[in-house]
């Protein structure tokens, strides 16, 4: 059991599949709360959710799913801007996806944003995986 747990934790993708929910939760909540008791517009609400998570995402990506060995702050400089362009990628087909699933096909506003991480989750763990966090970094057995 031990064993298992080991090889668990020794894992990027079950760190990222973990780190991804608080992710995800933190930006459906945070989603939910600008809509529902703000009554913040349906974009700015998942454009300021977004960037919340993706702040929040960076931090966790680079200490815990990939174990970046940023040494500096000045180190972080580069991954940090890989991370930012490769999730302005991913927020444009997450605006896109929650205004069509809303906006055009009339889905219930936190169902489009819930169904639109699926989507944006797999493509964010291989932007990190491939692009952003590819030096310095432990490696998987």
């Amino acid at each position: 059991m031990k064993k298992l747990i080991k090889s668990l934790y020794e894992s990027s993708v079950v760190r990222y599949v973990f780190f991804g929910g608080c992710t995800t939760l933190l930006n459906m909540v945070s989603f939910a709360a600008l809509r529902k008791l703000l009554h913040v517009e349906l974009n700015t609400a998942n454009v300021i959710s977004i960037i919340l998570s993706i702040l929040f995402a960076y931090v966790v990506n680079s200490l815990y799913v990939f174990q970046d060995r940023c040494g500096s702050l000045r180190a972080h400089i580069q991954p940090f801007c890989k991370f930012i362009s490769a999730r302005m990628i991913t927020m444009v087909i997450e605006i896109g996806g929650v205004w069509l699933l809303v906006q055009v096909l009339g889905i219930q506003d936190l169902i489009g944003k819930f169904l639109t991480q699926f989507v944006v989750m797999a493509l964010n763990y291989i932007f990190s995986k491939f692009f952003v966090f590819t030096t310095g970094r432990k490696r998987d057995g």
